[in-house]
């Protein structure tokens, strides 16, 4: 089968190897749509495991059934979560499903940029979900990256009549405008350093959109008289938590849904945070609990994600793909089909 194996954003390689054979509590699924994640190009990140097969976004049609498997058959059109908890350590028990050692060491082999994936029986057991026969390939691969959403929004508890500050319009920006919304925020500003994607923000339900380099704090005590209740911050990038920590009201929350880089550290002035009582919150990844929300709004259509997609390649171009997505400044959702 073919695979893309990723060195580096700049240097993705399209190799063929084995079609993995399963065991008898595993799924083999055919590969049919894979988005490329905005962490699948973050490259300090992605390198320090490289060479690998990236992917997890990925939704696909079961090929094969292990003979003890009861609960899936062949021809299940199926999401896939590659990491799953154990649902019984300390953090599962409280919530913090995430952070469960389990669920940072558990994947699906060999990644979703590739023909057929092996799916390992913990996963079979809780990371699979059927896609309901209304939900396309496409719309299923968003059901990773907007779980993402639900959990970092149930963190800071955006409510009816808030006023919520986007700082990074990238899908994951956007995916948090269309929650916003659809949760009941009164007014979503994005904000960007690119206006396509600003524009795309504003096509997409933002209400107001403001370029990074403007005074973003200004900009909204001009159209809303205070600053924002939640501030999301998806860019990774020091300027743009700086500007959150300036746009946010009294009240407040921040949510840091992107990190910096590894070994970065962000200055804070505790006072000011302290006498305003401003919240500030981490989000990583999505649980069950989240995937299952966010599979429920796609379904219902009270999220529309396939506008999302600006560009549908084939595998054999994911190094195209890659460029695209790390460049950022003319797309949006690049998807890959094997």
């Amino acid at each position: 089968m073919k695979a893309a194996l990723y060195y580096s954003n700049n240097n993705i390689k399209i190799i063929e190897m084995e079609k993995p054979e399963i065991g008898p509590e595993e799924l083999l699924v055919e590969v049919k749509a894979c988005g490329i994640c905005g962490s699948d190009v973050m490259e300090w990140y992605r390198v320090k495991t490289a060479p690998r097969v990236l992917g997890h976004e990925m939704t696909g049609k079961v090929v094969e059934v292990g003979e003890n498997v009861e609960n899936y058959v062949e021809g299940d059109r199926i999401f896939v979560s590659h990491h799953v908890p154990c649902n019984t350590c300390k953090w599962c028990l409280k919530g913090h499903h995430t952070v469960c050692d389990t669920l940072r060491s558990t994947n699906y082999y060999p990644g979703g940029f590739a023909e057929y994936v092996k799916i390992p029986p913990i996963n079979v057991d809780r990371g699979v979900f059927l896609l309901p026969p209304e939900v396309s390939y496409d719309q299923g691969i968003f059901i990773e990256p907007l779980a993402c959403v639900v959990r970092g929004q149930r963190h800071v508890r955006v409510s009816p009549g808030d006023t919520v500050l986007v700082i990074g319009s990238g899908v994951s920006g956007i995916l948090h405008i269309k929650y916003a919304k659809a949760v009941g925020a009164e007014e979503v500003i994005a904000v960007d350093i690119s206006d396509f994607k600003l524009k795309m923000a504003g096509k997409m339900g933002a209400d107001y959109a403001f370029k990074a380099t403007d005074n973003v704090p200004e900009k909204i005590k001009e159209v809303i008289g205070c600053g924002a209740d939640v501030v999301i911050v998806t860019a990774p990038v020091y300027s743009a938590m700086k500007t959150a920590f300036h746009s946010v009201d009294r009240g407040g929350s921040v949510l840091f849904f992107a990190p910096l880089e590894a070994g970065e550290t962000l200055p804070v002035e505790v006072w000011e945070l302290w006498r305003n009582e401003i919240t500030i919150t981490t989000s990583y990844g999505g649980s069950p609990q989240d995937i299952e929300i966010a599979l429920k709004m796609i379904r219902s259509r009270r999220i529309e994600v396939e506008d999302l997609i600006t560009h549908r390649l084939p595998l054999t171009e994911a190094k195209k793909g890659f460029e695209l997505a790390s460049r950022g400044n003319d797309s949006l959702k690049v998807v890959l089909y094997p």
